[in-house]
């Protein structure tokens, strides 16, 4: 399963009371898609998805997939660190009909290499979905290592890893010893260019929420082998890519996406909106003027 070269963690609209607001969302989709994403991420950390319900994700699910109507793969954040509820939403997120899943590492109770390696082939075991894991230790506390994702690598419908350790020889190993079909996405947008120069297929990307045409044009230039263009665009949007990440994500994000006019609201705590400092920087760095801000 090639999800694409470029996957976004898309936000979740909200609305003044603080709700979803699934106008808003339908908009943002059509926006991701006309500008560069060639999947999407519902319901991962830049979708909040620690402050949704149960309810709301599923809801999200089926009103994402509705919308996208099969022009680009639909991956559902399902992942948590309770196994048995992990399972539970995978089969919610299968029957609301999305493309794929995302399993992020178990946070906070930092289970051993081998407590994740049972956990995320028994929730693989119960879904035909295919399967994207997601590491991230500077979130989660633990570290999958990479012989424990070559390992998983050999469950049938275990298909790819968002690896957000910046561990880019760990990167290589795990690209080096899983099968060709095996596909390895940085997490992290100012690795995107790197990840790709060892072997990996793209980014599960933040930024691509207002750049995702800039990084597709560094992507591919990368790939037809005009590596020159590929460094220098990469150079161009590595301060935009830092400015996405100056705060609690998702706060500046959003904060680019209502400035750009792509209406998604606020942040539900415990994120903060952009304090004015900040805001005043990401305008700067959008190169957006003052009196041309929304």
């Amino acid at each position: 399963m090639n999800f694409g070269q470029i996957v976004t963690a898309m936000v979740t609209p909200f609305d003044g009371r603080g709700e979803i607001d699934f106008e808003a969302t339908r908009n943002l989709i059509n926006h991701l898609i006309a500008n560069g994403s060639d999947g999407l991420v519902v319901s991962g950390t830049t979708g909040e998805s620690p402050t949704l319900t149960n309810e709301e994700k599923v809801e999200l699910f089926k009103f994402t997939v509705e919308v996208v109507a099969g022009r680009v793969p639909v991956i559902a954040g399902t992942g948590t660190n309770n196994t048995k509820e992990s399972i539970g939403m995978t089969k919610l997120a299968e029957d609301a009909g999305v493309d794929g899943i995302m399993l992020v590492t178990p946070y906070y109770n930092k289970p051993c290499q081998e407590g994740m390696y049972q956990h995320f082939k028994t929730i693989a075991n119960t879904t035909s979905l295919p399967v994207m894991l997601y590491n991230i230790p500077g979130r989660s506390a633990v570290n999958m290592e990479a012989e424990t994702i070559i390992r998983l690598a050999d469950v049938p419908n275990i298909v790819a890893v968002k690896e957000a350790s910046g561990n880019l020889e760990a990167m290589a190993s795990i690209i080096e010893h899983t099968p060709d079909s095996f596909s390895l996405y940085s997490g992290d947008d100012g690795l995107t260019l790197p990840v790709l120069a060892i072997g990996g297929i793209g980014v599960v990307s933040v930024s691509a929420h207002v750049i995702g045409n800039e990084m597709q044009s560094m992507i591919n230039h990368f790939k037809s082998g005009n590596l020159q263009a590929a460094a220098k665009e990469h150079r161009q949007l590595l301060p935009i890519m830092k400015e996405m990440f100056k705060a609690p994500n998702p706060s500046p994000v959003k904060a680019a996406l209502n400035l750009r006019g792509v209406h998604v609201g606020g942040v539900r705590l415990p994120i903060l909106p952009l304090p004015d400092a900040q805001l005043q920087s990401l305008k700067h760095v959008l190169g957006i003027r003052e009196e041309a801000a929304i």
